[in-house]
């Protein structure tokens, strides 16, 4: 999960797994697999080290399951 700034201020959390889509036109436009879609303030390369470090996250709790969250 990542969490972004929709438009107005909120604070938005999304699944990273269910994302297709990254657009900048001029906002930032994350579709999902699910058929919904999100505005964010925050630029595609910065969504895009958001999820990269996610998935990073992800694949180290794989190796060591001792450095998962309660």
């Amino acid at each position: 999960m990542i969490t972004l700034h929709k438009l107005n201020g909120a604070l938005v959390t999304i699944n990273a797994e269910l994302i297709e889509t990254i657009e900048s036109a001029p906002d930032t436009v994350i579709s999902l697999s699910t058929g919904n879609r999100y505005v964010v303030k925050e630029p595609v390369p910065d969504v895009i080290a958001r999820i990269v470090e996610y998935r990073r996250q992800v694949a180290a709790e794989k190796k060591d399951p001792t450095t998962q969250s309660p």
